[in-house]
């Protein structure tokens, strides 16, 4: 038996739990405009590579995990565009959530899929649009995480090692070591931070205790749904007639199209990991990129002598350090001009210093305010 936030429940850990995967894929990565779209955002986009970032997630896992237990939450208005890329999944392995309620209640329905699938299984919940290139390192790191999570009831992240004092993230302060599994280190964490100012990002760094919290976590059906319960007890009893329908083998579509818009609005870090005291941390031994911006894709590709990244037609005069993507057959030449972002699409071009790409999402305040603003965004 096990305490958690006061909750008595009973599980039953051991190296026999199946392990499944639920890939988070509703993101807007508007930093990405033009190219990422509503219905065609980043993770759909093959921003580093020659397919699709969410093809490219679900690819890394498939050594680890039979394609029958990899899960995709997408949004409604994404649910298509999802589906062309995920052809390998069962159809009922992509779920479109009505409306979008942040990822505590994207969890909670995962543990409540998961749930009926196997109420002993343990699952990892990842993001669809990381890059990560050493795929062995990525599964070994995961594969230890399961273990730890159908070990113990505990709630396992994996901390990204930071090689430089990043304010656009949130970090995991690592407290003692608990346990190893496969080799693999596994702490107890001491608190999550949110995004910090530079100056406190120089003082993480040099302390070599915090890392980065990439929204990579892994954990028992019976150890997340207590943690909700304890302390998101409204999103709890939201999630109640998800859990009932599945157990009754009921569609999923029509209950989560009543309940899931007045379901609480609330992250997993908020809702449950800060407040939870049986939480550890991995550190992931692979390479790791959130891409969260125009000037991240320069990091994954040979550029030029004058440091010059393109994709498509393009041509560079006496310029350097510049970012030029094409679509189509269309050419984009830049002429005596260093440190662009320049994008074209069919419908849209953007000219942006490198320094500026953070402002590309205050620019779809503007766009959005357009006659046809729907033709853009």
């Amino acid at each position: 038996m096990i305490i958690c936030g006061g909750i008595q429940i009973a599980l039953l850990f051991g190296l026999m739990a199946k392990p499944y995967i639920v890939i988070i894929a509703g993101g807007k990565g508007e930093r990405f405009w033009p190219q990422s779209r509503a219905v065609r955002p980043k993770h759909l986009l093959p921003v580093v590579g020659d397919r699709p970032l969410l093809t490219q997630t679900i690819d890394r896992v498939l050594p680890i995990v039979p394609v029958e237990n990899i899960f995709v939450i997408t949004s409604k208005v994404q649910e298509k565009g999802v589906r062309a890329v995920c052809d390998a999944l069962p159809k009922e392995n992509v779920i479109a959530e009505p409306v979008g309620r942040d990822t505590a209640a994207a969890v909670g329905l995962a543990a409540a899929i998961v749930g009926a699938r196997d109420p002993n299984g343990v699952f990892a919940v990842l993001p669809a649009d990381h890059v990560i290139h050493n795929g062995k390192k990525y599964q070994a790191d995961l594969n230890a995480a399961f273990a730890a999570a159908a070990a113990e009831p505990v709630m396992v992240t994996i901390g990204i090692t930071p090689d430089e004092p990043a304010i656009g993230f949130g970090y995991v302060q690592r407290g003692d070591k608990w346990r190893s599994f496969r080799r693999r280190e596994v702490h107890h964490v001491k608190r999550f931070v949110e995004k910090p100012d530079l100056k406190t990002a120089k003082r993480y760094l040099k302390s070599g205790d915090y890392f980065w919290n990439a929204g990579m976590f892994v954990w028992s059906v019976g150890v997340v749904e207590a943690a909700i319960a304890a302390f998101a007890p409204k999103l709890d009893a939201g999630l109640v007639p998800i859990r009932e329908a599945l157990a009754k083998g009921k569609k999923l579509a029509p209950v989560l199209k009543k309940v899931y818009p007045s379901l609480e609005k609330i992250s997993v870090d908020y809702a449950l990991l800060e407040k939870s005291t049986n939480v550890v941390m991995l550190q992931s031994t692979f390479d790791w990129d959130d891409v969260g911006a125009w000037p991240a894709v320069a990091r994954h590709f040979t550029p030029d002598k004058a440091g010059n990244v393109s994709r498509g037609k393009t041509l560079v005069e006496q310029g350097a350090g510049n970012i030029i993507f094409s679509e189509g057959d269309h050419l984009v030449s830049v002429v005596g001009a260093d440190n662009l972002i320049v994008v074209h699409t069919a419908d849209a071009t953007l000219v942006c210093p490198k320094d500026k790409a953070q402002e590309i999402k205050a620019l779809l305040k503007q766009v959005n305010a357009l006659p046809d603003a729907a033709k853009y965004l």
